[in-house]
């Protein structure tokens, strides 16, 4: 994993598309799976984001790996919902945060940050008009975006330290390591902008 994102290289069907379409799909198709609000429609949608994979030249395995990493989350809605709701819902709440979360990993694997910077940089031009500086804005917005699958890496990780160590049965145990692991990520983050000089740009424009 790069220190920002997790752009894979290819030339893919998707990989050609533009951020802005892509983001503009992802935004659409999201809206309508949950205004649908129907637990088979949210699983022919998570069925649909599994055959996205491979027919945009992704590995399935990075499907899987995402699903993975969100298992803990999806099983706990389904036992809330079948405590307290219906298997309708539990059905429905998981299929939505699964194939929502597949189609934004899609998005991200294919999309690269310059990309995604330059995008983010032209829709806040407007804002200049009341002293917002467009790349400022641009930079928080796609590390927002790229930040989503660090957090699941940085799960994997201490998942993986927690089972070397042999334990078992006290998953609470994982919250301190991921808290440590995304320091550091933010850490390693925040020293490669002051590498590419995104500090002194920030400290150049105030001057101004």
């Amino acid at each position: 994993m790069s220190t920002i994102g997790l752009y894979v290289p290819g030339d893919g069907p998707l990989h050609r598309v533009p951020a802005g379409p892509k983001l503009l799909a992802l935004l659409l198709t999201g809206t309508a799976i949950v205004v649908a609000a129907h637990h088979w429609v949210s699983l022919a949608a998570l069925v649909a984001a599994l055959l996205l994979y491979p027919l945009v030249g992704l590995a399935p395995r990075r499907a899987f790996g995402a699903l993975r990493v969100l298992w803990p989350f999806l099983l706990a809605i389904v036992v809330f919902q079948l405590l307290f709701g219906d298997w309708h819902t539990a059905l429905r709440l998981s299929a939505q945060l699964a194939a929502l979360v597949l189609l934004a990993n899609a998005v991200t694997l294919t999309t690269q940050v310059r990309e995604m910077l330059d995008l983010f940089e032209r829709m806040s031009r407007p804002l200049h008009r009341v002293g917002v500086d467009s790349r400022r804005v641009a930079l928080v917005l796609a590390l927002t975006v790229r930040s989503i699958p660090m957090v699941g890496h940085a799960w994997r990780m201490a998942r993986e330290g927690y089972q070397a160590r042999g334990l078992s049965g006290r998953p609470w145990m994982l919250v301190v390591p991921v808290i440590v692991q995304l320091l550091r990520m933010a850490e390693a983050t925040g020293e490669a902008l002051v590498a590419r000089g995104i500090d002194e740009d920030s400290r150049d424009a105030e001057e101004r």
